[in-house]
Order: C-alpha cells, then sequence, then structure tokens
C-alpha cells in the first residue's frame, strides 16, 4: 500500500457540534470522532472524505465550512432530526455528556456517492458507528469490498447513544472480525463488557499466536499508554510528557487512531514488533501533543499542523 501518492482514507461515522460545559462558561467545536479521524488524516497527508449525517441547519454549516477548511471531503447523509449534538458537562467531577434527538437516531443512507467513496478508498476507517443497528451493519458491510484488507474499525460506543448494549457488542466483534485492524478503548471494555481491557482484547483476537488470522488490535489505556497486538506480536507505549499540561483529552484516542491508520496508508501494515513500536511511539507523540490544547484538533507536537505535511 506504500506509495508516493496521497493516500485515499474514507472515514464512516459521526460529525457533530460538541458543547463544553463547565465553571467558565460553555463552548462549542466542530467534531464527532469520525470526523476528528478524518480532519487528522488530513492534517497528516491523507486524501480523506467523511462519510456522515448532518442536518439542514446552521449547525450543518459549521461542519461544512470547517471541513473545507482542513480540505476534507463530506458524503453527507441527510437527517430528519437535524444535526447531531454532544454535550460535555464538566462541572462536577467526571464528565456527563447528553446527546440530542439526532445523535440518537443516526442512520447513514448507503446511496451511490456513499458506496462509490467507500470503494474508492485504498482505506475505509469506522468510528462511533450505529453497531446496535443490524440494518446499518448489513449495509455497511455490504458496500465494503475486501475488508480484510482495508476496513479499521473503532467501536467507540457511547452510553447516551447505545439502545442495545448485547447487539451492539455482537455486531462490532463481527465487523472486528472481518477487518484489518480494530481498536479497543479501556472505556469501551468497561461499557460494552463490564470487564478489564485484556478480556476486550482476547476476544477480538489479540495475543493470537504467529499463524493466527484475524485483525491486528489497538489498545487503548487512557494515561497507561496504548498497546498493540497482532500475530503473536505485542507491543506496548507509555504516554509521552511534553511541556505543558493537560487540557483536553477529549481528541487523544481519534488523534492515536488517525496516526497509526496514517502510518498503515503510508507503509502497509507493520510487518514485526520494532516497526509497530516505532507506528505506537509516533501516535503517542501526536496524542500527547492534541491533548495539551482544548478541543479534539490532531496535533503534531512540532508545529501547528498543515494540510499535506
Amino acid at each position: 500500500m506504500a506509495s508516493t501518492s496521497r493516500a485515499r482514507i474514507s472515514v464512516v461515522g459521526d460529525a457533530l457540534i460538541d458543547e463544553l460545559r463547565d465553571p467558565s462558561g460553555a463552548r462549542e467545536f466542530v467534531g464527532g470522532a469520525a470526523l476528528n479521524v478524518a480532519v487528522g488524516l488530513a492534517l497528516l497527508g491523507d486524501d480523506a472524505t467523511l462519510i456522515a449525517m448532518v442536518g439542514d441547519d446552521e449547525p450543518a454549516e459549521r461542519i461544512h465550512a470547517f471541513l473545507d477548511d482542513y480540505g476534507v471531503r463530506l458524503v453527507a447523509s441527510p437527517s430528519q432530526h437535524g444535526t447531531s449534538r454532544a454535550v460535555s458537562i464538566r462541572t462536577d467531577g467526571e464528565p456527563r455528556y447528553e446527546f440530542n434527538e439526532a445523535a440518537q437516531h443516526r442512520q447513514l443512507h448507503f446511496d451511490d456517492d456513499t458506496r462509490a467513496a467507500l470503494a474508492d478508498a485504498d482505506l475505509v476507517v469506522v468510528s462511533c458507528y450505529p453497531f446496535d443497528d443490524d440494518e446499518q451493519v448489513d449495509l455497511l458491510l455490504d458496500a465494503i469490498e475486501g475488508p480484510e484488507h482495508r476496513l479499521i474499525v473503532d467501536g467507540n460506543p457511547r452510553s447516551g447513544m447505545l439502545h442495545d448494549r448485547d447487539r451492539f457488542l455482537a455486531n462490532f466483534e463481527r465487523v472486528a472480525a472481518r477487518s484489518l485492524l480494530v481498536k479497543a478503548g479501556d472505556e469501551d471494555a468497561d461499557l460494552l463488557l463490564g470487564a478489564p481491557l485484556d478480556e476486550f482484547v482476547a476476544r477480538l483476537g489479540g495475543g493470537g499466536s504467529t499463524d493466527a488470522a484475524g485483525p491486528a488490535v489497538l489498545a487503548t489505556a487512557g494515561r497507561h499508554g496504548a498497546s498493540l497486538h497482532h500475530r503473536g506480536i505485542e507491543v506496548h507505549a507509555d504516554i509521552v510528557q511534553l511541556d505543558g499540561p493537560v487540557v483536553d483529552t477529549m481528541g487523544a484516542g481519534d488523534a492515536t487512531l488517525a496516526a497509526v491508520v496514517h502510518r498503515i496508508a503510508a507503509d502497509g501494515v507493520p510487518a514485526d514488533a520494532e516497526a509497530w513500536s516505532r507506528a505506537l511511539g509516533e501516535a503517542m507523540e501526536i496524542a500527547a501533543a492534541t491533548v495539551r490544547h482544548e478541543g479534539a484538533l490532531l496535533r503534531t507536537g512540532v508545529a501547528s499542523p498543515q494540510i499535506g505535511s
């Protein structure tokens, strides 16, 4: 897959307005896990397309303008409930999240434009998708040819958008089994399984023998760093310490995923522990730079990221 041309990557999932409320007031950002990944990939130099649901309203105009600014093409599905909104309330201890009706009833239309964007992509990344909707999952798999070589999936479940936990888990595992790489976080494991991350990783195929088929598993554990499990290879990377305080951890997982996807697009799937360690270390450096700014925009740590850099 390595090439001197820009990799074409289609990202499928959510685009929304993030509203942050804390003692200093309320602020809004264009966000969504899939949108964050798509913009991150564009900032790292890839040709990124976002496939997401947006309404016919002012928030959608902001999303369109934001994506235009970063060179990300949007293939939009219509939303009868308007554009999705996530409210993060950070006034007393752990953040609480609330989602509007559009976010709770997200759905993509697999029309000709959507299918073409999926067919034309070198890689397809799926993040924060309604895996508890059987029809949406079937349509997704039907639209992606050769998922074992092209599909990267991050379940990214959100309790406020989760209608059927068991169905979400079953469908996520079904898609993951056919994927090239799957990302799982410690909060995902707790929400979907009520179990530690290592148990979730094992269920997804991590820690297998060198001959085992199945996806590579990228496991993220917040301040405990991240690990990669692939056909008997297991590597770990601690979080990276940079100057300045941690400001906002919202985009850490998305930045980590974008960095790993970018490396796979550029060089192919790492073949040994050394190559995986380099890819994971690079991803952790990018995540560390990202969390030192408010919002979820990917940062490189060297300077403000530029499109095509």
